[in-house]
């Protein structure tokens, strides 16, 4: 008896008492697989929270890697826009540049010495960035092409800038020389003698004409050919009434036998603008205009310039 342990269960509402036996080795068995029991619930109760707290964990990284790709994919696209702008800003200049070749051609104007290709020596033009193919292959080395080509077309764009800035000065030069230019006639009428050699009026002798005679009725309005200053106003021996205008560039035209003045000396006039009238003042035979042009000093024919 002494290897097994009594149980009595005492009842309180006075039935009978209940009174079982277990031997210390089934009682020792029963603990252990009690405990075994509570230890392998215990245990599967863990790993279930661990398995719950995993696949927490598990849900907010595939959130994580789905919104990192999200932004992986925009910064992708964002990178292929820069390069695709990048190439389309190149190739404006590249168009800006074909424009000012042209304008130069259509005027006549070559680029200052020293002016060259916009993509610096030997006018290599970088290659047009492929950013999907580029970006697959090596991230960093696309950048590093777009750093490097948006350094390039910074630098053509200040060589394109000056260019431009060479080309409007250009325009502006040969607008002031073509406003400054004798191009139209001073007057109307008829072609009375032109300039070069002819037979003398007065001696009837072989002589040099250096001037372009225009005939019509005394008063006949004497327009400035081109803008410029008026130098003289007066009279000269055979001219008669005399006057100057200083056209700038080398250029002066002078109006000789005027029957009256319409400006003053020191005064600037436009093309077109009314400076005198015909006469037939000083040695004349008959209302004309006595009209020189003269090229930094040297007599040139005027016809030359007349274009209307």
């Amino acid at each position: 008896m002494r290897n097994k342990i009594t149980f009595i269960l005492l009842s309180g509402n006075g039935s009978r008492i209940r009174q079982f036996s277990s031997s210390k080795w089934a009682l020792a068995l029963s603990l252990l697989a009690v405990i075994t029991t509570v230890a392998g619930v215990g245990l599967l109760v863990q790993d279930y929270l661990r398995l719950k707290q995993t696949a927490s964990l598990t849900v907010e990284l595939q959130s994580a890697i789905a919104s990192r790709d999200a932004e992986i994919v925009h910064h992708q696209k964002q990178i292929e826009c820069f390069a695709n702008e990048i190439n389309g800003l190149k190739n404006k200049i590249l168009a800006l540049n074909d424009f000012e070749n042209k304008i130069r051609v259509i005027a006549n104007l070559e680029k200052p010495a020293g002016e060259g290709n916009i993509f610096g020596v030997g006018g290599s033009i970088p290659e047009d960035l492929n950013p999907s193919a580029q970006f697959k292959a090596d991230q960093n080395q696309l950048l590093r092409e777009m750093h490097d080509q948006v350094a390039e077309i910074e630098a053509a764009s200040m060589v394109q800038s000056d260019g431009f800035t060479s080309l409007l000065d250009k325009l502006e030069q040969q607008k002031n020389l073509l406003a400054h230019t004798p191009s139209i006639r001073p007057c109307d009428g008829w072609v009375s003698s032109r300039f070069g050699y002819r037979v003398s009026p007065f001696t009837g002798r072989r002589e040099f004409h250096g001037a372009f005679d225009i005939a019509n009725r005394e008063g006949t309005p004497i327009v400035a050919p081109a803008n410029g200053v008026v130098t003289y106003v007066g009279k000269k021996r055979l001219l008669g009434k005399y006057l100057v205008i200083d056209h700038g560039y080398g250029l002066v035209t002078s109006y000789g036998h005027l029957a009256k003045f319409n400006v003053k000396r020191g005064e600037k006039v436009k093309r077109g603008e009314i400076i005198a009238q015909m006469g037939n003042t000083g040695r004349s035979t008959g209302p004309h205009v006595h009209y020189i042009v003269k090229l930094n000093g040297v007599p040139v024919n005027p016809e030359r310039y007349i274009i209307d």
